[in-house]
């Protein structure tokens, strides 16, 4: 891709951030630049990428990893150290709460003040003003200062603005997380509008299903680097494994810790532990694994294609590495469009049990030796709509009966996979699900 057809070209972007131990050092520093003692933060270092026009890219990563120090200076917000970025298109941006508007003006003069930083006249914010206000609904507050308006409000009012400007480029930074679940959805549903009608997107969220579903690509960033760039569920992935590894090696330096107090040495680790190693489908700590995911028939037989009226068993084999307790298997089924349509584990039945709303085997109090092998049939009626459906499994352990302390030993994406097929002439829906409506005519 040339930058010509590039909306966003970014080449080795690096931002610096001069950190001082008092404030006093900051204005010295201005007066006696060699004589004030000072830290380097870089923010970012050596950032490559360029987003096509139209395209829907995500970006994901820890606080604290830059993304927004990223997306500010694509904004033009904040200055690079060095590097260029290059924006071609006209950019509504939806950054931190608060970013562009005046506090103490009312929402209609920050509607028409944010209009006019895009090249607006009066005359055409007046012509949008009727569409901001009801995708915003705010009602009479509209004429009351923002600065008394609470951070849903305020989302509502600023991403009605952006949208509603049909920019070329959509920059939204985790602003959504504040609005209530159905302006949420209103707003996902905006932007897929904008984005199937040739928008550029820069959508960064730690919401991992939201950057799946709208996005084609993603950007996992880590301390101020890329680690991987590539289509959005490949990096979610590369992400999930990088938390899980900075989560491992914070339990093992507690581990060390305890164990030193208590004049112990570290045990050793597991030889076939050691020995596995994850592929790009998967991550854990091998203390156990997923060996195999079958798709059976209620006959137990293998199949692939099947009926919303059949009953399905997603057979999962797990072999322990180590002696293990409070385990739990788990599966979740997604659609071809990466949309997650349900998950389920052991736990939690478990938790319904605790309920008191089904009866059966309490799978959490089991214990497991090692070298020991659990089998795990998760049977369902498919009342699912016509697709091709992907069965990720895990094998974790729970530190509580319910899903509070959660220790990956091994998950895996595409495990297996299956279809629904439908039969038009004889039994048929619409939509992603089967509720199994009735109707029913009433008499009089």
């Amino acid at each position: 891709m040339s930058s010509k057809d590039a909306a966003i070209s970014v080449r080795g972007l690096s931002k610096r951030f001069n950190m001082y131990e008092k404030a006093q050092d900051r204005l010295l520093q201005i007066f006696l630049p060699s004589k004030q003692p000072q830290k380097e933060f870089w923010a970012l270092n050596d950032i490559n990428f360029e987003v096509a026009r139209g395209e829907s890219v995500g970006i994901i990563g820890k606080n604290g990893s830059g993304k927004s120090t990223l997306l500010q200076i694509i904004c033009g917000t904040l200055s690079p150290t060095s590097g260029s970025v290059n924006v071609n298109g006209r950019v509504a941006a939806l950054l931190e709460l608060g970013s562009g508007f005046n506090p103490d003006f009312s929402g209609r003069e920050n509607v028409y003040l944010n209009c006019a930083i895009h090249g607006l006249s009066r005359h055409q914010a007046d012509e949008l003003m009727d569409d901001i206000l009801t995708f915003a609904d705010i009602g009479d507050f509209i004429d009351q200062p923002v600065k008394t308006y609470s951070s849903g409000m305020f989302v509502r009012l600023a991403f009605s603005v952006q949208a509603n400007l049909k920019p070329d480029i959509l920059i939204v930074d985790e602003a959504l997380a504040v609005g209530d679940a159905l302006f949420q959805k209103r707003c996902y549903e905006r932007i897929e509008m904008l984005t199937s009608s040739g928008t550029t997107l820069l959508f960064v969220s730690h919401d991992e299903e939201s950057v799946r579903t709208l996005t084609q690509r993603a950007i996992f960033l880590s301390k101020g680097k890329i680690q991987s760039i590539g289509p959005s569920a490949e990096v979610i992935l590369d992400y999930r494994r990088d938390l899980h590894e900075q989560e491992s090696a914070y339990l093992a330096h507690l581990t060390e810790v305890v164990s030193n107090k208590a004049q112990k040495a570290p045990a050793l680790p597991d030889k076939n532990v050691a020995a596995k190693a994850p592929d790009k489908f998967s991550f854990g700590n091998f203390d156990a694994e997923v060996l195999s995911v079958k798709v059976l028939d209620a006959d137990g037989a293998e199949k692939q294609v099947f009926y919303p009226t059949d009953t399905a068993i997603l057979r999962v084999e797990c072999l322990c590495h180590s002696d293990l307790k409070n385990l739990n298997i788990s599966v979740r089924l997604r659609n071809k469009e990466g949309v997650k349509i349900y998950s389920w584990g052991t736990l939690n039945q478990d938790m319904a049990i605790d309920s008191g709303l089904t009866s059966g085997e309490y799978f959490w109090k089991r214990t497991f030796k090692a070298g020991e092998k659990i089998t795990v049939d998760f049977e369902f009626l498919c009342s699912l709509g016509a697709n091709l459906y992907e069965i990720q499994a895990a094998i974790s352990q729970e530190g509580k009966p319910y899903y509070a302390e959660q220790r990956i030993l091994h998950w895996r994406d595409e495990a297996a996979f299956f279809s629904i097929a439908t039969k038009p002439r004889e039994y048929h829906f619409g939509g992603v699900l089967d509720l199994r409506m009735k109707a029913m005519s009433l008499k009089g």
